[in-house]
């Protein structure tokens, strides 16, 4: 709940006001009852007389009777803009937020789960906070604040209706509460399962290809239908809740309306028990109490069908909760370095531990001349990839590291970032076109730029033969491209980026070995004059590198590092 009054504090005047207006819509209830309560009482002691009806209180009542049937509307409506507008203003900064946390995190950004469980978190679970924001947050005070006015109002009347209208009102709140607490907890397991489905749902369609010549279709159907099954059976068990309370709460505040009634209507009579022969509340107030009584509890009932929103939000925000709460280490540059030609790198006793005390790298020295290309080898979990991170400026580390003599942690990250190239074991293909994925590593560049760019990558070919060519749309993590077509491409960006600077990690990793040689050789072809890092498990096709480093196990007592020429 902390979490939420963070998130809306920079939104409180767009909703006070949206609450000034709804406890102005109140007044003009009041109002509007008040009058209708006086002509209708006229109206009856006129034909109770037998009297012709009078039309001088109608005309003078009927301005503000206009005033109240169209204000309360506009009241309301301007209630609700704004409430959305704060909703939306929330949302839309609070997933601005997430992003910049998950961009912060870098590669670690898998500790909050796949890629499916994030885009879930980002879309829907975000989302689930429009009600709260946009209802609750507003009628948890209007419920205050209305039924006071009204008992107020009432008391004018009649103290008993006043007392009886105040006794009854808790009964709302307290099975509200009581069936509130179980539709929280609905909420969270239901919220769990969403991402959960999400997540192994994309999984599935980003490994189709594998499934389908595996033969294992069927049973991933299987899969996702139980998973679906699970969700709906969770989404019902949260709507009995909701229909249950709404239930509960319509028949307790009908049963004190009719109370309240009762008492009215054998007063009018005359009958009541205590005061015989007495009208201790006349026609007017009588009516006047009627008419506010609905409105009385309607505030109460609206509330117990905002709370499922307040649940879901609930629900909703400690899912994000880890994503919000984590504080991802910053780069403390402010430093702006251009790379105009290939950097010398130099680690002295670079040593990288994780967020849990254990050694991902143990300490390194080296020294990379500029424009030298290396390999880096080593058995799982030595740090390799943790190298790459934190010359990206992911990651925190202890020792110094130097660009052109100029101390890493001095350089601003997201400039220093745009200065390298860096290509992953799964490239990062949008589902766009090839142009648009393209033009993500070069915004500006031109369409002669992308095909030179192809054709140095041994991709134009293929794509001068589709239909569309460069506007050919790919599917999901580049459906329509093989695996090794996919590294070209992913290749072709770095020559657009036009980087100084190359961090490869693994980009070969998942390719059949002839494909893997052909793409080290395009490789060695394409980043001469380059200073180069490229972490690979095979040599294969690498003959061409300066130097190979064997990082030692940084799980075991010796540290450091070994160095092979390669002939």
């Amino acid at each position: 709940m902390a979490q939420l009054k963070q998130l809306l504090r920079p939104q409180h005047k767009l909703l006070h006001l949206a609450l000034l207006l709804a406890v102005a819509s109140s007044l003009l209830f009041i109002l509007q009852s008040y009058l209708l309560a006086m002509l209708f009482a006229d109206w009856l002691i006129t034909s109770q007389q037998q009297q012709p009806l009078s039309s001088t209180l109608l005309i003078s009542a009927l301005p503000w009777l206009v005033l109240c049937l169209l204000g309360r509307p506009l009241l309301q409506y301007g209630r609700e803009q704004l409430s959305l507008n704060a909703s939306l203003t929330v949302r839309k900064n609070l997933r601005r937020s997430l992003l910049d946390k998950l961009a912060a995190a870098g590669p670690g950004k898998s500790q909050y789960g796949s890629d499916g469980s994030l885009s879930s978190k980002l879309l829907d679970q975000v989302d689930a906070l429009d009600g709260f924001i946009s209802r609750y947050y507003v009628q948890r005070y209007l419920v205050l604040i209305t039924p006071l006015l009204l008992v107020i109002a009432t008391f004018i009347y009649s103290p008993l209706a006043g007392i009886i209208l105040l006794v009854t009102a808790p009964l709302v709140p307290i099975f509200m509460v009581l069936l509130g607490n179980a539709a929280a907890a609905a909420s969270q397991r239901q919220m769990q399962l969403l991402s959960r489905m999400s997540g192994r749902f994309l999984d599935l369609v980003r490994g189709m290809n594998t499934l389908q010549q595996l033969q294992a279709t069927q049973r991933a159907e299987q899969s996702v239908a139980n998973s679906a099954e699970r969700y709906r059976d969770s989404t019902m068990a949260v709507l009995k809740l909701a229909f249950l309370s709404s239930a509960v709460l319509e028949f307790f505040s009908a049963l004190a309306i009719a109370l309240l009634a009762v008492y009215l209507g054998l007063g009018l009579l005359g009958i009541l028990p205590w005061a015989k022969g007495e009208i201790p509340v006349p026609y007017q107030g009588a009516l006047f109490i009627l008419l506010l009584a609905p409105e009385f509890y309607a505030p109460l009932r609206q509330l117990g069908s905002d709370y499922h929103a307040k649940a879901q939000a609930e629900a909703a925000i400690a899912e994000l909760a880890p994503i919000l709460q984590s504080h991802a280490w910053q780069h403390p540059g402010t430093t702006q370095l251009t790379l105009t030609q290939a950097p010398s790198l130099e680690l002295q006793q670079l040593h990288i531990l994780g967020n849990d005390g254990r050694q991902r790298l143990a300490p390194v020295h080296l020294s990379i001349p500029a424009g030298e290309r290396i390999a880096l080898q080593g058995p799982s979990g030595c740090g390799k990839s943790s190298l790459l991170h934190a010359l990206l400026g992911f990651l925190p580390y202890q020792g110094r590291i130097l660009v052109n003599q100029q101390p890493l942690l001095q350089l601003e990250r997201q400039h220093w970032q745009q200065q390298l190239g860096y290509m992953a074991q799964h490239s990062s293909i949008a589902a766009a076109s090839i142009a648009d994925n393209l033009r993500l590593a070069a915004p500006q560049a031109s369409e002669q730029q992308l095909i030179a760019s192809l054709q140095q990558v041994e991709l134009w070919p293929l794509v001068q033969q589709l239909p569309l060519q460069l506007n050919t749309v790919l599917g999901e993590r580049g459906l329509g491209l093989s695996g090794g077509q996919l590294q070209r491409l992913a290749l072709a960006q770095l020559l657009l980026r036009d980087s100084q600077l190359w961090l490869l990690d693994e980009p070969t990793a998942h390719l059949d070995p002839d494909t893997a040689y052909r793409l080290h050789q395009l490789i060695a072809e394409l980043s001469v004059g380059k200073t180069v890092i490229i972490v690979s498990h095979q040599l294969d096709g690498l003959a061409w590198l300066d130097k190979v480093i064997n990082l030692a196990d940084s799980t075991k007592p010796t540290t450091g590092a070994t160095f092979n020429h390669v002939s």
